[in-house]
């Protein structure tokens, strides 16, 4: 049997300990989760030093933890300055306008969760399809009287329902390769879960949407179309900003000179049809974020958004979540969890239900969609093979365990990503966001039905 030097009695206090600590904290006081996290740095160093950890070991641990997360960090500070080069250049006032010609406000929730889900699979990412049409959803919606938390659980359910699905999505590339599996293989076993949740939540949207069953108000959409059109640059041209990234999703080009080629066609355009932008002025807008002045305090506030320093919030974050990740990986805290596990499972519901349920922990702990399906998938891998079940299987597991439930978590990437972008903290919109509850539910129904299937044969 393997050692660690933490035992599987000091790893289950801890980690109770630990989420005891930083739960009670956010939700129970109130307090910032910035603070609760570095509590929780703080405690697990306090053991450390009782284990008699050397320093270089832990600070290893910190700078392994904090380094995995940099290229998600830049990703979000590209995407800061998109938002207000987008607005600034026409492209989601644009959006909106289009959106306007042709709302149902009965219909206006589902539409959003299909919308965003099929931009969300085209794109193969969920934070670009938040970032870009659900900011532009979420004015529509606020603006004709909508929750602002329900509009968000359908963009996220939608964007997360794209993301599950689709070729191009780098948690479904990482699903597959960690499990071994050919990744159409891979997909085609997905949809048998992606499908019906996906059902199951255009249900529930349907009947929330209905609850706005009054009239549109036609004076107040005409009043903030107007507001746009004469602040605003509208027209189809600025829709090639959006065909870009569908061109580069397509083509598999990565996020990073994704975004770039991103933020400087919208400048290219920006300065081609609002020549009073000067360059001063420009640099402001991408490090503070767009600022409108348009005299609709409504349409001020919902446009008034993005830069780079509107994602430094989430980004400081982000790097005390990720130190917390390294020292829990490091010191093998997760992995002697994981291992005990591993140990107790005879059967495929078992297996695969330990492996979902590691997927969750670990986002919960972590709040890493990647370790969320890599640790899970590298300390069960061994034992789907030894007992013969498919590896698709295993696939499924972390796909619709993994990335799905980030942002349910206050101090997830997802979710801070979500928070900072839309401005709609997680635990408002927690409740509304049911794809993300409902397809894990219904994975590991669909894996009993198939064994059943399997004994049937």
């Amino acid at each position: 049997m393997k050692k660690y030097q933490v035992n599987f009695n000091e790893a289950v206090f801890l980690l109770i300990t630990l989420l005891l600590m930083i739960g009670t904290s956010i939700i129970g006081f109130g307090i910032p989760a910035h603070v609760a996290i570095l509590s929780g740095i703080g405690y697990l160093l306090l053991f450390a030093v009782y284990k008699k950890y050397s320093w270089d070991f832990i600070h290893g641990a910190l700078v392994d933890g904090v380094s995995s997360g940099i290229i998600p960090m830049l990703i979000f500070i590209l995407i800061g300055a998109l938002i207000s080069v987008w607005i600034a250049a026409g492209t989601i006032p644009t959006i909106m306008v289009l959106g306007f010609s042709f709302l149902s406000v009965n219909y206006f929730v589902p539409t959003i969760f299909i919308i965003c889900g099929i931009v969300g699979g085209a794109v193969g990412s969920s934070f670009t399809t938040i970032s870009t049409i659900g900011i532009a959803f979420l004015g529509m919606g606020g603006l004709i009287g909508v929750d602002p938390a329900l509009t968000t659980g359908a963009i996220v359910s939608g964007a997360f329902l794209g993301n599950s699905i689709s070729p191009l999505s780098d948690t479904v590339n990482l699903a597959a390769a960690i499990s071994e599996v050919d990744l159409f293989d891979h997909l085609k076993n997905t949809y048998k879960t992606a499908i019906p949740a996906a059902v199951l939540s255009f249900g529930y949207f349907l009947v929330m949407g209905l609850h706005y069953d009054g009239a549109l108000d036609n004076t107040s959409v005409h009043d903030i179309v107007n507001t746009l059109d004469n602040h605003f640059t509208i027209s189809f041209v600025e829709l090639i900003l959006l065909a870009i990234l569908f061109v580069c999703a397509w083509k598999k080009i990565p996020a990073i000179p994704t975004l770039l080629l991103s933020i400087f066609t919208s400048l290219s355009l920006m300065f081609f049809t609002n020549a009073h932008f000067s360059f001063i002025d420009t640099a402001e807008i991408i490090q503070n974020g767009f600022v409108s002045h348009t005299g609709n305090i409504q349409v001020d506030e919902l446009l008034s958004r993005g830069g780079i320093q509107s994602m430094m919030w989430s980004v400081s974050l982000i790097i005390l979540a990720l130190a917390l990740g390294g020292l829990l990986v490091k010191m093998e805290i997760i992995d002697c969890l994981l291992y005990q596990f591993e140990t107790a499972i005879n059967n495929r519901q078992k297996l695969i239900f330990v492996t979902m349920m590691s997927s969750i922990g670990i986002n919960v702990l972590i709040g890493e969609q990647y370790l969320s399906i890599i640790l899970p998938g590298k300390s069960f891998i061994a034992k789907f093979k030894e007992k013969k079940i498919p590896l698709s299987m295993l696939s499924r597991s972390l796909n619709d365990a993994g990335s799905v439930v980030n942002p349910l978590i206050p101090w997830g990437v997802s979710g801070v990503f979500i928070s900072a972008t839309l401005g709609i903290g997680t635990i408002d919109y927690l409740s509304y966001a049911v794809f993300c509850y409902i397809l894990p539910v219904v994975s590991f129904l669909v894996t009993i039905i198939d064994k059943k299937k399997t004994k049937a044969e």
